[in-house]
């Protein structure tokens, strides 16, 4: 397999090293702007901690706590996500609760006044998108805090974006500004053997300078190498999950609606017998049907848990913390597994 010409961006390697250092500052400073839309107008950002990684490293996150100076001092967090994890946002929630938190003053509470600066939580989200449908189609969800009967907005100065990557499909040719642009070389840069015509401008082509795979020593490309296959681990356990969703839904579906036209039929005779046999065997087949439809979706869901849980022990031989995290299931559900698979072998 050829070396690539620029390395993957939003690997957890490549996103440190290209946004996560202070040289390089300026091109966080236009991503950030970039997805704030001249809402915001970032001049200058100072790393306040370094950087945090993840529980686990299956999980694997990069996060920057972030002071930026703009009109009035706000403070933004940045998180590269690799893997659709439990509890998405309650995390970001607890995050930026903490980062208001952390502005208390010791002491002398009353002469600060609850002075809190603007708080954002920016995420990128790799991979992955929502699981609820109205959510997961679009590529940004700007959140703010607002009245639920009224839609306006409550309080301005505490923000969440999410950036779902996965739906960004634009091609070169339809880049219209900065942040197409930037979400564009997120999705595709390490794909590409050179820059484009149209990222021509002085931030993009520092970008793809610094960000050259034959730029990397020995040690740097082992470090990102192995960030990469993580990447791509976790990628492999999100489509593998994907599929079997869908083929144990399907499957239960099928016995499903079997079973519900079976009871259907049974209870459109007894129905029948009140009714006229031929109007509640219909009556009853459409009864089945619709419960039968319910019952092959909860069917396949619970089957559909139990594969992905029994493949990621027998294939992937992960922990059952790690398996909780993937699989989206209880720890209590993945025991009664590896104890079923226990008794099989003897």
């Amino acid at each position: 397999m050829s070396e690539p010409v620029y390395i993957d961006l939003v690997s957890d390697y490549a996103f440190k090293r290209i946004f996560g250092s202070e040289p390089n500052k300026d091109l966080l400073i236009s991503l950030l702007n970039g997805l704030f839309r001249g809402r915001k107008s970032i001049v200058d950002l100072l790393y306040e901690k370094n950087e945090h990684v993840g529980d686990s490293e299956e999980i694997g996150t990069v996060i920057f706590d972030l002071i930026c100076t703009a009109d009035n001092g706000e403070k933004f967090v940045i998180e590269v996500q690799r893997t659709a994890q439990i509890n998405l946002k309650k995390r970001m929630l607890y995050y930026s609760s903490k980062l208001i938190a952390d502005q208390a003053p010791k002491g002398k509470r009353r002469a600060w006044n609850y002075a809190i600066t603007e708080v954002y939580i920016v995420v990128l989200m790799d991979g992955f998108t929502f699981s609820q449908a109205e959510e997961s189609s679009a590529v940004l969800h700007d959140i703010c805090l607002c009245n639920r009967e009224t839609g306006r907005v409550f309080y301005e100065e505490l923000g969440f974006i999410y950036v779902q990557l996965r739906n960004f499909t634009k091609v070169e040719a339809e880049l219209e500004n900065d942040l197409d642009r930037w979400l564009y070389v997120l999705r595709n840069m390490s794909k590409l053997n050179k820059i484009p015509v149209y990222l021509k401008k002085t931030i993009f082509e520092k970008l793809f300078k610094i960000a050259e795979y034959a730029k990397l020593n020995k040690e740097e490309r082992a470090m990102y190498d192995v960030s990469l296959k993580r990447k791509w681990d976790a990628e492999a356990v999100r489509q593998y999950q994907e599929q079997q969703l869908s083929e144990a839904i399907q499957k239960g579906l099928e016995t499903g609606i079997e079973q519900g036209i079976e009871t259907g039929i049974k209870q459109g005779i007894e129905q029948g017998i009140e009714q006229g046999i031929e109007q509640g065997i219909e009556q009853g087949i459409e009864t089945g049907i619709k419960q039968g439809i319910e019952k092959g979706i909860a069917r396949g869901a619970e089957e559909k848990s139990y594969e992905v849980v029994e493949n990621l022990i027998n294939e992937l031989k992960l922990t059952d913390d790690i398996i909780v995290r993937v699989a989206e299931v209880s720890l209590d559900f993945v025991q009664q597994v590896r104890a079923d698979l226990a008794k099989d072998k003897k």
